[in-house]
């Protein structure tokens, strides 16, 4: 690793010389022209130093000793130090300089300084980034056009002129046409009216968004919405970057009253606030979706399945004895009719009464009407029944939620949300009818269907009415359906909007689609490509079908079902057990802290993405220390008491909530993370455990205890409680890439493309590798449309339908497996609409999750979803094919997911506190306690492999036989060495600039 800066070199490696200054047949030939050895040394130094750091150094020998000999070898100057006598003549270094700017053809600062302060401008106002970020890009914009850096200060001035400019160009967007009441509502927002002995500010109100999942808890989120849409902030913010809106709103959310009170100039606090109200507003009307869909799940769904499934065991004794009267009353008449068709109807009747009098088969008759109706076979209408009876649930909440929340609707969901808005005004309206009726002039007859006609017309009623309940709960099941498929959305909300008017379409979409396309491999015409995978389908059946029946894994039954014998477990040998245990024992024992910290050592970058909330180059002393006592509470789950000191400024309790609130949230840990991605990337060992190309998602639970409406029950996980999932990417060097919370347990596939679109840093993976439950042909189709290759464990492989594209071709023992065919005109009349989707999704415009919902409606795909799927059995096809054909890419994928899974189980034991649940109720405070312990884990993994690899370089130097394909399976999730349980000291001791000593394998083990 080199540690140098703008303008500096660093030390260099001998691998990193040869990379970055040798000099090549054009350099030599430059060089030659100097006939003295210093001057060709000085400059060679001049040269090599141009293009390394991007310009002259004032003094062209402040270069390092090493990199001095390596070009002095390659010039073959025997004295290096000659190169003292360059500096004799000042004109010398310059005409040299002026010379390899013209041959090389760079550019004068001066003459680009106009265009890159427009581009910084530019930069400032999309992205928002501080001024490292914006000054590393200014760098890499420069060395693009191969233009010469200038000093520090003068970018540094640049920078800051530029963020300047975006910043006054933010807050005029978001205060200039807001309306005076508007201002004067936002003002008030940071005062603290007297509430009993607390003072709390208004803002502080709203922020809080922690509501019991109860129709009363419903009814206090509809109304924290409406307060914040009373506040007046009626602006269109869709010219402002979506970042910034984020970033300035992120401040907002994270400072107290008085810090904001105390910002200037005025314009800036005022657009601080609009932007946290605008943020507030998206999230206020997640929260009452979310909480109207966690009731619906299980304050309804739930129960009213659970008390039906009850009345059915209840009525199945009277179900059964007069079906069974039926039955035989049936069965005689059967049997007649069989014996003499000629039978008078009174002789039948005879026959009959000898098994069942008439008096008991009207009674079966009626009871079996009353418990079993006819148009309800399934026992479906006593469910609704129950639904129906849980009115009183919906009662409170429905007028305000339709009231206050802006839908929206397309023409599938239209009717649906027209009819739900006039019930809620029907329900707020005094009527001189009964409270259990509604006026049936009044509500769409069209969208009673199936059992719930029965109950909405129920006998008895007032001419011109339906039943209230079962009118307002059949419409509600509807409006849910349609609101979890996004027929019916929410403009102002983040996670419950409409993804068709996400999507790239019209001049976005003409200006996009060619880059896009071509990014993803796609060709406008898919005729070539569906041809190309044709013959690798073709190929494949013919290769696994030749092959069936001989000594390989694959086989097929005699229903023509293909099965996989079970992966045979490839012992340790004895190098590798020996390998491990030598390698654990040489680990030194070190507190996660210290890890944390000396990680932190080693990547600069690590701490310096750990930037102020407002964006500006605010720092506090010892920032490092901080951010890793932070980290590891969260991480550990243990809270702040174990890790402060009071005795040290930076552990104090109230320093670790300042930089919790304002330096460690998801954005800052996610460049963090970048860092450490980088660094784990550079470990030789890691190198020889994979070459990060290869990856694996999947979830670990969590139980939620507290009330939460971000949690979903699941009995198999939680027990009688709730959880969450976090969802994350592993690739094969053991780096954490990208990660997602989600509520329960949801099918994973649902969330898969984004948490792989959501990645940053380190190499994309070509493939990806995913449990059983994670699969469908249409994730196959959009993680393949997107440029991956997918490889989920397929479970019931012999129920699996393989898939072709000719329907005349012979496969033979496979012939039965591969009865489903492509439908290639499918594929072809959507290509433009899926390619679309693709790059869409790509660039981050729209979540896979919601793009999944949209073209896969209850199991029944879109006519886009019905192209989409075709297109993922090619590849669903090809990976089943290859599984039963190729051991070692079987082998592959169940590696993957055993070194997730060792992830996961190093994550619950870092994660020890509370009983490992997770006690935060808000959905981004989940986010940001397990991006605390993703990053902590990649920590921990980084100094695991460094230390590895150190061990096994002095293995190596002692002589000890390492084989490599014993280091490749060496684990980067060992743990016993690492210090966990305790109060946390932050002190990280002088290694002199080095790493801690290896322990001795053989040394006797202390308790």
């Amino acid at each position: 690793m080199t540690d140098e800066g703008y303008g500096r070199f660093g030390s260099y490696s001998r691998v990193e010389l040869e990379r970055f200054f040798y000099l090549d047949d054009e350099d030599r030939r430059l060089i030659a022209a100097r006939r003295r050895d210093y001057n060709r040394l000085g400059f060679a130094l001049q040269m090599i130093t141009v293009r390394h750091l991007g310009m002259f150094l004032a003094d062209p020998l402040d270069v390092p000793a090493e990199v001095v000999a390596y070009v002095a070898e390659q010039l073959d100057i025997a004295d290096p130090a000659c190169v003292k006598s360059y500096a004799d003549r000042e004109k010398t270094k310059l005409e040299h300089a002026w010379e390899i700017q013209r041959e090389y053809s760079l550019v004068a600062f001066a003459e680009v300084e106009a265009e890159l302060s427009a581009w910084i401008v530019d930069q400032s106002w999309m992205t928002g980034d501080g001024p490292k970020a914006i000054s590393d890009g200014a760098v890499a914009w420069l060395r693009e056009r191969q233009a010469l850096l200038p000093g520090i200060t003068t970018l540094e001035r640049l920078v800051g002129e530029g963020r300047k400019t975006a910043d006054r160009r933010l807050s005029a967007q978001l205060t200039q046409r807001l309306p005076a009441t508007a201002k004067t509502a936002l003002r008030a927002l940071l005062s603290s009216p007297v509430d009993g002995k607390v003072r709390v500010s208004e803002l502080e109100r709203l922020r809080k968004g922690v509501f019991r999942p109860t129709s009363k808890g419903m009814v206090t989120a509809v109304g924290r919405l409406s307060d914040l849409l009373g506040i007046g902030v009626d602006l269109d913010v869709s010219g402002v970057p979506p970042r910034r809106l984020v970033g300035l709103a992120t401040y907002g959310l994270s400072s107290k009253a008085a810090q904001l009170r105390r910002l200037e100039p005025p314009e800036y606090r005022l657009a601080v606030l609009v932007a946290t109200v605008k943020v507030l507003i998206a999230r206020a009307t997640d929260d009452v979706l979310e909480l109207f869909d966690l009731l619906m799940v299980t304050d309804l769904y739930s129960k009213a399945e659970r008390e039906s499934r009850d009345e059915k065991l209840r009525r199945y004794p009277r179900v059964s004895r007069h079906a069974g009267k039926l039955a035989a009353a049936v069965k005689v008449l059967l049997e007649m009719t069989e014996v003499g068709p000629e039978l008078s109807l009174e002789m039948i009747w005879d026959h009959i009464e000898n098994a069942v009098t008439k008096s008991e088969l009207r009674r079966a008759v009626a009871a079996i009407d009353e418990l079993v109706p006819v148009d309800d076979a399934e026992l479906d209408g006593q469910r609704l029944e129950e639904l129906a009876g849980r009115m009183a649930t919906v009662r409170t909440f429905l007028p305000p939620m339709m009231r206050v929340v802006e839908f929206g609707a397309t023409a599938e969901g239209a009717a649906v949300l027209a009819a739900t808005k006039t019930l809620g005004e029907l329900m707020t309206t005094k009527t001189k009818l009964p409270a259990t009726w509604l006026d049936a002039r009044k509500v769409d007859h069209d969208l009673i269907g199936g059992a719930w006609k029965r109950l909405v017309y129920r006998e008895g009623r007032p001419p011109e009415t339906v039943d209230r309940a079962a009118y307002t709960l059949c419409l509600l099941e509807q409006f849910h359906r349609h609101l979890k498929q996004r027929n019916i959305f929410a403009p102002h909300s983040s996670r419950w909007r409409d993804p068709r008017a996400q999507l790239l379409s019209g001049e976005a979409w003409e200006r996009t689609r060619e880059v896009g396309m071509n990014a993803l491999n796609l060709p406008s015409d898919p005729a070539a490509l569906l041809g190309d995978h044709a013959a690798a389908v073709d190929t494949a059946y013919q290769q696994v079908a030749a092959r069936l029946g001989g000594d390989g894994p694959a086989s097929v039954d005699e229903d023509g079902k293909l099965h996989l014998a079970a992966l045979e477990a490839v012992p340790d040998p004895p190098s590798l057990t020996d390998l491990r245990r030598r390698v654990e024992r040489m680990m030194p024992e070190v507190d996660l802290p210290e890890m944390v910290l000396e990680v932190m050592s080693w990547v600069p970058g690590f701490t310096e993405a750990f930037v102020h909330a407002s964006g500006n180059d605010a720092r506090v002393a010892d920032l490092g220390l901080s951010v890793a006592a932070v980290l590891c509470g969260h991480a550990m789950n243990v809270g702040f008491k174990p890790v402060t000191s009071p005795g040290v400024p930076a552990l104090t309790r109230d320093r670790l909530h300042h930089v919790d609130q304002h330096y460690v949230r998801l954005e800052t840990m996610s460049t963090a993370n970048i860092a450490l991605i980088e660094a784990q990337a550079r470990v030789p060992l890691a190198r020889t455990w994979g070459g990060g190309l290869l990856a694996s998602v999947d979830g670990i639970r969590f139980v939620t205890p507290i009330r939460t409406i971000h949690a979903r029950p699941s009995p198999r996980f939680f027990g009688r409680r709730r959880g969450i999932t976090w969802l994350n990417m592993l690739n094969d060097q053991a780096a954490g890439l990208a990660a997602k919370v989600v509520s329960g347990t949801p099918r994973d596939s649902l969330h898969i493309v984004d948490v792989l679109q959501s990645q940053h840093g380190g190499r994309i993976p070509d493939s990806v590798i995913t449990d059983t439950g994670s699969y469908s042909d249409i994730v196959f189709g959009l993680l393949h449309l997107t440029g991956y290759q997918y490889r989920p464990q397929l479970a019931n492989l012999p129920d699996q339908r393989l898939w072709r594209f000719d329907i005349r071709a012979d496969y033979g023992p496979l012939e039965q497996a591969a009865r489903g065919r492509i439908d290639v005109d499918k594929i072809t009349t959507h290509w433009e609409d899926m390619c679309r989707v693709a790059v869409s999704i790509h660039s981050g415009e729209v979540s896979g999750h919601d793009v999944t919902r949209m073209i896969s409606r209850d199991g029944r795909p879109t006519p886009l979803g019905e192209a989409i799927a075709h297109y993922g059995r090619i590849f669903k096809t090809l990976h089943i094919l290859r599984l039963a054909d190729d051991e070692p890419y079987r082998r592959e994928g169940k590696a993957q997911a055993n070194l997730v899974e060792g992830r996961h189980d190093l994550a619950r034991r870092i994660y020890h506190g509370k009983k490992g649940e997770m006690v935060r109720s808000y959905y981004e405070g989940m986010e940001d306690q397990l991006s605390a312990l993703g990053l902590v884990l990649n920590c921990l993994v980084l100094w695991n492999t460094v230390y590895s690899d150190r061990a096994l370089e002095q293995l190596r130097a002692q002589d000890y036989p390492v084989r490599e394909e014993d280091a490749a399976r060496l684990s980067a999730f060992i743990r016993g060495h690492i210090g966990l349980d305790g109060h946390y000291a932050f002190h990280l001791p002088d290694l002199g600039g080095t790493h801690r000593p290896l322990r001795d394998p053989d040394a006797r083990e202390e308790d």
